[in-house]
């Protein structure tokens, strides 16, 4: 009996070949993110480590500083300037909410009644961008100057009584007083309040207003229960854009301001370019940083919104 030859078996599946044109694709994403990746690490990550390396040293500029891993640098600088954080929260809060109430009409003049105008009120509303920060502040030393057009109609309608009593102005004076460094942050970062309210509102569809109308609800009514609920990403924007920056500032209060008027901002300016404490400036960097990042987590948390412009 002769043995069979056993059939030949199909070749096994193979799988095709990963084609090198679709992993470069696929990978083109990640070079495009690459160079913001290198800038950050560069220009953001490692300044941290260093600062925080720079926290816990002890020492001098002369004989040299050294980690030691000293945080009791931060509790020292923490309740010894615990005046001047409380009140650059203060001014800062303060001009986030002068520049909401004053942002929050023009934004929305702007975006649903400018018609054709809308262009160059966006162009007026960035203006002050095309001059420096610098000369913007100094501008209000004119302003705000004693004797001046603008102190004497404040005084005249009795605003400056009013203001002493609260402890903003001194009698008839407003420069070196904490009014001039509120007006100061209130001007310098209106425009970051206006821009995402603006794009917010832009992107309401005005149809939802003329169906409120509609349903016979009254224009307040309308803009309580339509606009500004629907333009909350916008103001969560707006107040973190403005607060931030505001809250660590210092050229409003050194231009405007007086040693009364102190913020965060310029003990750490001083601290690194006078003082020379750079451990001090560094801790009290981060301290500032901690408490700014918990206001903001808290905040959003309770706008209740996670579409930010």
């Amino acid at each position: 009996m002769t043995a069979t030859a056993a059939p030949p078996q199909a070749p096994a599946a193979t799988e095709p070949p990963v084609h090198k044109a679709s992993v470069r694709k696929r990978l083109v994403p990640y070079w495009l993110l690459l160079p913001g990746i290198l800038w950050l690490l560069v220009f953001f990550v490692l300044p941290m480590v260093y600062q925080a390396s720079t926290s816990v040293q002890t020492g001098s500029l002369e004989e040299g500083f050294e980690v030691t891993w000293h945080f009791r640098t931060y509790w020292d600088a923490f309740t010894e300037y615990l005046p001047q954080f409380l009140r650059s929260l203060l001014y800062a809060g303060t001009a986030t909410a002068l520049c909401l109430l004053l942002g929050y009409p023009l934004a929305y003049l702007i975006a649903f009644k400018a018609g054709r105008w809308r262009n160059l009120l966006l162009v007026l509303v960035i203006a002050p961008f095309f001059t420096s920060f610098l000369i913007r502040t100094l501008a209000w030393k004119t302003i705000l100057a004693d004797g001046g057009p603008v102190v004497a109609a404040l005084n005249s309608v009795g605003f400056l009584d009013v203001t002493s009593w609260l402890g903003m102005t001194e009698g008839d004076r407003v420069l070196a007083t904490p009014l001039a460094v509120v007006c100061g942050l209130t001007y310098n970062f209106l425009p970051f309040m206006i821009l995402p309210l603006y794009s917010s509102l832009e992107r309401i569809d005005t149809r939802l207003h003329e169906a409120a109308g509609d349903l016979y609800a009254r224009p307040a009514t309308v803009f309580r229960k339509v606009t500004f609920p629907l333009s909350m990403p916008g103001v969560v924007s707006g107040t973190l854009l403005t607060f931030i920056p505001a809250s660590g500032d210092y050229v409003n209060a050194e231009l405007l301001g007086s040693t009364d008027t102190r913020m965060i901002g310029n003990v750490i300016q001083s601290q690194y370019l006078r003082i020379l404490d750079y451990p001090t400036a560094a801790a009290l960097s981060f301290i500032l940083m901690a408490i700014v990042l918990i206001m903001v987590t808290v905040y959003i948390r309770r706008a209740g919104t996670e579409d930010l412009v």
